[in-house]
């Protein structure tokens, strides 16, 4: 196998041949596990920056587990979910919302007049895919934490579990990335997406993960270029029905 494959849902990674382990930084126990689901496994972390590019080509999770991939706007989600999700999974971005938005609305009407209809036919059809029972990847604004909330519960109650993979991305290479796609936000905005992405950052850091978490992953700029797959086939996570 000429490729590094990790698997994204266990604290001691099995892998196939050749691969490299990871390494795993055990948090404290699990939170917003819901009775009558079984007790949950620790959250784990793992932390694949500043290893020049040298990391997992691929990450393999569950097939019911829920992945949202973080970070500031411009720092590439949306470049890594289309290169990196295949047919095992399906993919869920607000971004590709708003392009089928933005293709019917008269040219010269503002985003800022639909964006409440954009926004609510994104949750419509993030509420379907994870109701449909497969494995999810998440485009996540860093914002709305009660999304994050809503998943791991919706992840758990179909015998999955949430994971993160946060992408550490500084904000000048993520102004670039907004420049480079020719789309931008506010500074107002901007300021409210990098403060919610550094707290996230830090507490993941101290090993500190969000309610339901199961695991977070955090990625710079050549470990996302790295990351070829992300895929759905683990083993059954215990605990699930």
């Amino acid at each position: 196998m000429d490729r590094t494959t990790a698997y994204g849902t266990t604290p001691a990674l099995a892998l196939p041949e050749r691969a490299v382990a990871l390494p795993a930084r055990q948090a404290g126990p699990a939170a917003g596990a819901e009775p009558g689901y079984g007790s949950a496994p620790a959250p784990v972390v793992r932390d694949l920056r500043e290893r020049g590019g040298r990391s997992p080509h691929g990450l393999i999770f569950g097939p019911r587990d829920v992945v949202v991939v973080t970070g500031l706007p411009g720092s590439g989600k949306s470049t890594l979910m289309r290169r990196a999700v295949g047919a095992g999974g399906t993919r869920v971005d607000s971004q590709d919302t708003r392009d089928r938005w933005d293709a019917r609305a008269p040219r010269l009407l503002p985003y800022a007049v639909y964006r409440p209809l954009v926004r609510l036919a994104h949750y419509a059809g993030l509420r379907r895919a994870v109701r449909a029972g497969g494995g999810v990847v998440v485009h996540d604004c860093g914002t709305q934490g009660w999304v994050r909330t809503w998943l791991a519960r919706e992840a758990r109650r179909r015998g999955g579990a949430l994971h993160l993979l946060i992408l550490d991305v500084g904000a000048e290479r993520a102004r670039e990335g907004q420049r480079a796609r020719g789309r931008g936000v506010s500074a107002y905005a901007f300021l409210r997406h990098r403060r919610a992405t550094r707290g996230l950052l830090r507490a993941v850091e101290r090993g500190t993960l969000p309610e339901g978490c199961a695991s977070a992953t955090l990625l710079d700029r050549p470990a996302a270029g790295a990351l070829r797959r992300i895929e759905f086939g683990g083993a059954h996570r215990p605990g699930g029905r």
